[in-house]
């Protein structure tokens, strides 16, 4: 099957396995061997069997029309947590509605997203797992890892805040990458080291670097954090909602707001190293269970007749 995406993307054209940037949505593409078009100016000229569009979060609109010409199926894949589009103008919201309504069906992140889409639409959803392609990172040296790595900074979209105070509990060095929404201010708490901005490659072996992960992230979408951690064996503790947290840490979800119980899960992976490896070895055999690609492709590519 012949595939495009189209997302907000300025590039055209195929990425690479071994591009250095390989977040999911590029290793969707890399994986499907797919082209990629910028959803706002396509210039397409050739025919696919599906399109795949990632609507923006910030300039979500586009001429659908302009896809369809080209494309015998056209999909929606779900960008952010399912709410995004309800901070919109009511117009646009009214928008986004009825493009998901042209859709031929729809990929969504987490088996909370598709009931979420199928309730609104209508329309067919297919769970479009979150992905790594490995070539780059396939190598990592072993390495004596220590200290704690919490997965986003101090906002509401990322709940640093939740995973700074669980983080304490492990008594030691305390990470955290620099993100977009990144705020004034958080390099003045204690013991809290803010990673340079960095490419994806760069980030996998900062992250190989540490002994525990923390994600106490109310906003549900991909899911990278947890699923990184899980390639890597770090025990994660995280929020509810993302399959890639329940499924490859099930020891370690907690309930949104629980800081309680994620605290005590701290303390007993501080304290408990059988606990510890325990965890470790579950991550890592259901990341290979669920979200190698061979996994991916194998169901994905069978339920949607792609090959």
């Amino acid at each position: 099957m012949k595939i495009a995406f189209f997302t907000e993307g300025g590039f055209t054209g195929i990425i690479p396995r071994n591009d250095g940037n390989l977040r999911v949505p590029q290793s969707w593409m890399a994986s499907l061997n797919a082209y990629h078009y910028n959803i706002h100016n396509p210039n397409i000229d050739t025919n696919y069997d599906l399109g795949i569009i990632i609507i923006p979060k910030k300039h979500p609109q586009f001429n659908l029309d302009n896809i369809k010409q080209f494309c015998n199926q056209v999909s929606f894949m779900q960008e952010g947590p399912h709410w995004y589009f309800q901070d919109y103008p009511l117009d646009q919201q009214i928008w986004y509605y009825n493009i998901l309504q042209e859709m031929d069906f729809l990929f969504v992140h987490n088996q909370l997203d598709k009931k979420y889409y199928e309730g609104l639409t209508d329309k067919k959803c297919h769970i479009l797992p979150s992905l790594m392609v490995e070539d780059s990172v396939n190598s990592l040296p072993l390495i004596e890892r220590s200290g704690v790595m919490i997965g986003g900074n101090f906002c509401n979209w990322y709940g640093g805040f939740d995973s700074y105070i669980t983080a304490q509990e492990f008594d030691t060095d305390i990470f955290i990458p620099s993100m977009g929404r990144r705020i004034e201010g958080e390099e003045q708490l204690p013991n809290l080291n803010h990673l340079p901005y960095m490419n994806w490659v760069g980030w996998i072996n900062e992250l190989n670097k540490v002994k525990y992960g923390v994600h106490l992230m109310r906003t549900h979408a991909a899911g990278t954090f947890a699923l990184n951690c899980a390639y890597l064996g770090i025990p994660c503790i995280g929020y509810k909602g993302l399959d890639t947290q329940e499924i490859c840490h099930p020891d370690l979800t907690v309930e949104v707001g629980d800081l309680k119980k994620s605290k005590n899960l701290a303390k007993e992976l501080r304290n408990n190293q059988e606990f510890y490896v325990h965890c470790s070895k579950i991550s890592k055999q259901k990341y290979k269970q669920h979200f190698h690609e061979n996994i991916f492709n194998t169901t994905l590519k069978e339920q949607l007749k792609i090959s």
